[in-house]
């Protein structure tokens, strides 16, 4: 009887653990999720206008403007130059002003919008100046606006390349959320150094794993989508 009371009670543990370590990897994962998405959503909503400007006002674009260009370059260049954890912590007066909390998932947001918005800014630069310059031409000559290059030629164009450079972007902030939660933002940088206290290295494997899968199952819904875009042209 002594023994059964015992291994019934070491089954016991042994499930309330492991139905710690699921909540624990949901809820972590959920978080991650949850401020990828929303400072994608921002970073996309703030530099796609700022990565077209970029291009419309350089010397070779459809309305040059050198020192608004050059304005721009060096915002850019400085917002591209600050590592994100002193990003992290210089914005934290403004995040409380915000947010109303400068830890927890949502005071992770803002910064990781500021991290991101230059990096992505370029990366849309790049992927509107690989559009084939005599499309642009052609639609100039045919009466096409400044309006009329940028949303039918530019980004009309340059629609499987923003895919691709806005997925970069979204892996690449994935990492930052992890730094992020390491110091207080939640998500599954906080459940890893949670584990890693508590000497866990079976759910500290089962993180790093989750976050692969989270990386190859963004990068597959990427690459489906460039395939039937492709397929559709």
């Amino acid at each position: 009887a002594g023994n059964a009371v015992l291994n019934f009670e070491k089954n016991r543990k042994g499930v309330l653990i492991m139905t710690e370590n699921i909540i624990m990897l949901a809820q972590g994962t959920g978080e991650t999720l949850y401020m990828t998405l929303a400072s994608v959503l921002f970073s996309y909503l703030l530099g796609l206008p700022l990565g077209v400007l970029v291009v419309a006002t350089g010397k070779q674009g459809i309305c040059p403007h050198p020192k608004l260009n050059t304005a721009l370059g060096w915002a850019i260049d400085i917002g591209r130059s600050i590592p994100f954890i002193i990003l992290l912590i210089f914005l934290i007066p403004l995040t409380r002003a915000v947010v109303g909390s400068a830890i927890g998932v949502k005071g992770a947001i803002l910064p990781l919008v500021f991290g991101t918005v230059p990096f992505y800014t370029r990366q849309v630069e790049v992927a509107l100046a690989g559009v084939n310059e005599g499309k642009v031409e052609a639609a100039r000559s045919m009466g096409s606006g400044t309006l009329g290059l940028i949303f039918r030629v530019y980004l009309h164009e340059a629609v499987p390349e923003l895919i691709r450079v806005t997925t970069v972007t979204a892996i690449s902030l994935i990492g930052l959320t992890t730094m992020a939660g390491a110091v207080g933002a939640g998500g599954i940088g906080a459940s890893l150094v949670q584990c890693l206290n508590s000497r866990r290295w079976g759910m500290v494997g089962s993180f790093v794993w989750g976050l692969m899968v989270l990386v190859l199952i963004i990068e597959l819904i990427s690459t489906r989508i460039r395939r039937k875009l492709a397929h559709g042209a």
